[in-house]
């Protein structure tokens, strides 16, 4: 079924979608989006809010902003500035494709649009947004956030308490699978964590050091890593983000004995102490999470000073055949491989259309209902928007189709979590090479 299709169609291709995601100026961020799958999240700064303003949401029957004849409207969190923002230009990019393809078939004759608002890629910023898109333009469907720290914050004061539907498109975190009501695309770090332990036990490595990012990022993945690991923990500190030097994290660790060395933080931070390492003859085999990676990495670190690092990130399910149509669509349109954080933001968009499709009316509660059917193994398995609505049809219910996303089969748990999948990379000639890839 399709909520209010009596309306003719409004098509909007990719320019319209780009144009959307540039509200107030943000969109146009310059940047090269890596090859190179990443993450970061950020700190979770305590936010200020008013819970959402006592506002359920549920968007009406309104469509946004033209009534029964206008656009499904839906919000974005997204980190257009601040330290996460090359994870939102990948973001948008997935978004916009995601957005060409629905409206390229329409849902029930009328289009989707998508506000963005933006996070700054802090707690504070990213609830102001959510408040702005909820309160405001009175969106049942938000798409965010980037940083677990953000999503966290937007859901603890904004969306909790509401019938309005949240999806993270990148938050790792395993805090957020304490909260059910918060779902998410990409997959939990605790599988990350675990992988690291199971591949540095592997490697025959019986003693760690462990630095660590003090936030929800860094300290939840930490924690399952401990709980992971069979061996010694030698050295297991936190450090703060920005700082001009680690020098102290860097002789911390080479004091500790270890020889393996475990990095969970963020590419600035790890670049600032494979530097010092390098620079100060020290020697180790380094592992790390997902949000060491990057080509800035490699671009400020000496030749030669990070080969054989192994590096653990949530991968879309790059063998499948969904997603490599997915990768040569994008590659044909911005010239270069997607990362698996646009192929999430991708699939939070279609997930997002096809819960309104399914629903009954365009209201929160109603795509509560069907937000995680849609994705669930019971139904016909369908790989693209288009495909799924031939098989809804015009009376197709939620537990009809199984939308089998670009970054893999979805499926979300009780707890808002998909399943996922893991890819190992080793840099090698100071590139990074795939070497494995796991199933979460």
């Amino acid at each position: 079924m399709v909520p209010n299709d009596e309306t003719g169609p409004n098509r909007r291709g990719v320019l319209r979608a780009s144009g959307l995601a540039g509200l107030g100026g943000l969109a146009g961020l310059a940047g090269c989006v890596s090859t190179t799958d990443n993450e970061a999240t950020e700190t979770d700064t305590e936010a200020s809010g008013d819970g959402g303003g006592g506002s359920d949401s549920d968007g009406g029957d309104s469509g946004g902003d033209g009534g029964d004849s206008g656009p499904y409207t839906i919000g974005m969190v997204n980190s257009l500035t601040g330290s996460l923002s090359a994870f939102g230009q990948r973001n948008e990019r997935g978004k916009d494709l995601a957005l060409a393809a629905v409206n390229d078939v329409g849902i029930g004759g009328r289009d989707m649009e998508i506000i963005v608002e933006d996070s700054q890629s802090e707690s504070q910023a990213g609830v102001s947004a959510a408040q702005k898109l909820v309160n405001q333009d009175g969106v049942p469907f938000l798409i965010g956030a980037v940083g677990s720290g953000v999503s966290l914050a937007i859901y603890q004061s904004v969306i909790q308490g509401t019938d309005v539907v949240q999806l993270s498109q990148n938050s790792t975190s395993p805090d957020l699978t304490n909260f059910p009501g918060l779902l998410r695309m990409s997959p939990t770090g605790s599988t990350q964590s675990t992988a690291l332990a199971n591949i540095i036990g592997e490697d025959g490595y019986d003693s760690v050091a462990l630095a660590w990012v003090n936030n929800d990022y860094g300290q939840g993945l930490a924690e399952t890593f401990r709980e992971a690991f069979d061996g010694e923990i030698a050295y297991d500190q936190p450090h703060d983000q920005g700082q001009s030097s680690y020098s102290s994290t860097v002789s911390g660790m080479a004091n500790s004995g270890a020889d393996a060395w475990l990095f969970i933080t963020y590419q600035p931070e790890f670049t600032t102490m494979a530097q010092e390492a390098y620079s100060n003859g020290y020697e180790a085999q380094f592992y790390g999470a997902d949000s060491v990676a990057g080509p800035d990495v490699l671009g400020n670190t000496p030749e030669g000073s990070l080969d054989g690092m192994k590096i653990v990130t949530p991968s879309a399910a790059i063998d499948q055949e969904n997603y490599q149509n997915f990768a040569s669509e994008f590659e044909s349109e911005y010239g270069e491989a997607p990362t698996s954080w646009s192929a999430f933001a991708y699939d939070c968009v279609i997930t997002a259309a096809l819960s309104i499709a399914t629903a009954d009316e365009f209201t929160g509660a109603a795509l509560q209902e069907t937000v995680r059917d849609v994705t669930r193994p019971e139904g016909e398995e369908v790989f693209t928007f288009a495909e799924a609505m031939d098989v809804l049809g015009d009376d197709g219910t939620p537990s009809d189709i199984d939308y089998q996303g670009v970054s893999g089969p979805i499926d979300f748990d009780e707890n808002g979590d998909p399943v996922g999948f893991l890819q190992i990379l080793t840099v090698e000639n100071h590139e990074y090479t795939q070497t494995g890839t796991i199933e979460g």
